[in-house]
């Protein structure tokens, strides 16, 4: 007796069902292995500045010690422009197999979502993978201000409420908004003066023209050990190694002031997760390395290894702290 035509059918669908399994658990197999056998080929490492200066340094030495940890050649790949905004768009549209990656930093991933409509989703286009370290901001006056330290110079502001300037890099930059927020707590007024770059902010503040800056102490300690400058306070939970006598806002009585120059690595949304575990794991043995923690220290980096979820909430919350300063303070660029 003939097979029915009910049985052949299912006998067809079954041969069809198992025939699709084994391709999909082929397909995984693959792509697992892959991701195990990752890297096998030189990976881009995007700077999202021009050469030269604190950021690519970083990038350089990170990218140099991956290189031997990861065993595949990560080049650094400077693309300048629209304050990061240009590499953080390459990065974003790029491939997500863990072989384009991009410095992301403050100004990447923390003021500029906060004040500008960015052709890019700062949380959505990207994968955290793992924070480097931050440098963190100082309160510097020029030494014509007759304020030895916070607290006088805050009632010296209060007293003259129309004399005082400071200078930024530019709107809406970390010196901008790290600058409002000092004003929003302490209620005193200064005249903001933008500039194109941290260069020219520091060469009037040291020529008298501003009163007052809040750059980073990387940039800034060249011009403390000189005394050109005043230091009276940095950002960030404790006192910086590269300068310990300086005291935080926090020890000072102001709370709230955690912004730092950061800086860490992201790749493109949708980042397998063993690649992403995998570049975590290297950098976070490069930041043990007392040989590179003794190199960043010489940049006033502090380092701060961390998983990429914890890495993904920092960047989260940096962004929020700067959305709130400036909306209070009306900042919006177009």
């Amino acid at each position: 007796m003939s097979d029915s035509p009910h049985h052949n059918l299912s006998i067809f669908l079954s041969s069809v069902l198992f025939s699709t399994l084994g391709l999909m658990s082929s397909f995984a197999a693959t792509a697992q292995n892959a991701n195990d056998a990752y890297p096998t080929k030189p990976i881009r490492l995007i700077a999202p500045v021009a050469a030269g200066g604190g950021l690519d340094n970083i990038a350089r030495a990170v990218a140099e010690r991956l290189s031997k940890g990861l065993g595949q050649s990560v080049i650094v790949d400077n693309i300048g422009g629209g304050g990061g905004a240009i590499a953080a768009q390459a990065t974003a549209k790029a491939t997500p197999d863990g072989y384009t990656l991009m410095i992301a930093y403050v100004g990447t991933h923390g003021t500029n979502p906060a004040v500008r409509k960015m052709p890019y989703d700062a949380i959505k286009d990207f994968t955290p993978i793992g924070m480097i370290g931050a440098t963190p901001n100082v309160l510097i006056i020029n030494q014509n201000v007759p304020a030895k330290n916070l607290s006088e110079f805050i009632a010296y502001a209060k007293k003259n409420p129309t004399k005082l300037s400071y200078g930024s890099s530019g709107p809406g930059t970390l010196t901008h908004l790290g600058m409002e927020q000092f004003k929003l707590a302490t209620g005193i007024f200064m005249v903001h003066v933008p500039y194109r770059g941290i260069g020219p902010a520091f060469t009037d503040l040291l020529g008298g023209q501003t009163d007052a800056m809040l750059p980073t102490l990387f940039a800034s300690i060249p011009y403390i050990k000189t005394d050109r400058i005043r230091a009276l306070a940095v950002t960030g939970q404790k006192r910086s190694p590269a300068e310990p006598s300086i005291p935080t806002f926090k020890e000072l009585g102001y709370s709230g002031f955690d912004g730092q120059q950061w800086y860490g690595i992201s790749g493109p949304a949708n980042l397998p997760v063993p690649v992403v575990a995998k570049i975590n794991s290297e950098l976070n043995k490069v930041l043990s390395s007392h040989e590179f923690s003794e190199k960043m220290s010489n940049e006033a980096l502090t380092l701060m290894p961390m998983t990429p979820q914890q890495f993904g909430a920092y960047i989260k919350d940096d962004i929020a702290r700067w959305t709130k300063v400036a909306k209070e303070r009306h900042i919006e660029l177009d």
